[in-house]
């Protein structure tokens, strides 16, 4: 495909391959490694100049290793006279922190968005966000993706009973999410209420719906071990 270059971090590299391979073309070649100190080191393999590149990582895995490796990606690609870069992310890292939500706490999506626009993103390309406010934080294009489509596909296809399934969201934040896919599906939907003290620690949660003997779907935008939720709707 001409004028395009595809670089791949090391956050998901099998990704980056199925969509160069849907465009038929293969991921352009960089070399990602570290000194002996840790500092990550990038080197571009090929010529960008004057080309449209696409950088794909995610704030996955080793969140802080896989953004520094983007921006320093985004930062190499600038320099050497892309025409533009576009920053291919699925999972925008330190999206729960998107507010000030008590005294002293930092605004970490604002910093990030700051972090790439100044290493030299020109255009966003993410999904889901976990609060579609971050788009704000930016100067320069954003586009947020929505995998409910794919979602969609994926229970029908997956899910023997989808049917009689319930669509639950973990928190009442992503109950607008859930209750999209619940009427797209044409079926019941409920969510769980938590109560923490500090991130990670629930006190308490109450579940609002009726999953009895059913199929409970957890749709969430973030998950660290959903373990929580599992286990109150188990009860």
């Amino acid at each position: 495909m001409p004028n395009i270059k595809i670089f791949a971090g090391n956050s998901h590299p099998e990704l980056a391959q199925r969509i160069a391979q849907r465009l038929g073309t293969e991921p352009s070649k960089v070399v990602l490694k570290k000194f002996a100190n840790q500092e990550t080191c990038v080197e571009i393999g090929e010529s960008v100049r004057g080309e449209d590149v696409y950088i794909l990582q995610s704030g996955c895995g080793e969140v802080n290793d896989h953004l520094m490796e983007m921006l320093i990606m985004i930062h190499a690609c600038k320099i050497a006279s892309a025409e533009r870069v576009t920053a291919v992310i699925p999972c925008y890292p330190y999206a729960r922190q998107d507010k000030k939500d008590k005294s002293r706490a930092p605004i970490s999506a604002k910093l990030v968005a700051n972090m790439l626009s100044v290493a030299g993103a020109d255009h966003i390309i993410t999904m889901d966000l976990h609060a579609s406010q971050i788009q704000g934080f930016f100067d320069i294009p954003v586009d947020n993706l929505y995998a409910e489509p794919a979602v969609l596909k994926w229970i029908k296809e997956n899910i023997e009973n989808w049917r009689e399934c319930v669509i639950v969201s973990p928190d009442a934040g992503g109950a607008k999410r859930v209750v999209s896919i619940a009427d797209r599906l044409n079926v019941n939907f409920a969510l769980i209420h938590k109560e923490r003290a500090v991130a990670n620690e629930v006190q308490r949660m109450t579940l609002v719906g009726d999953v009895d003997n059913k199929a409970a779907i957890i749709v969430d935008d973030l998950a660290d071990t959903c373990e929580l939720s599992a286990k109150q709707l188990r009860n």
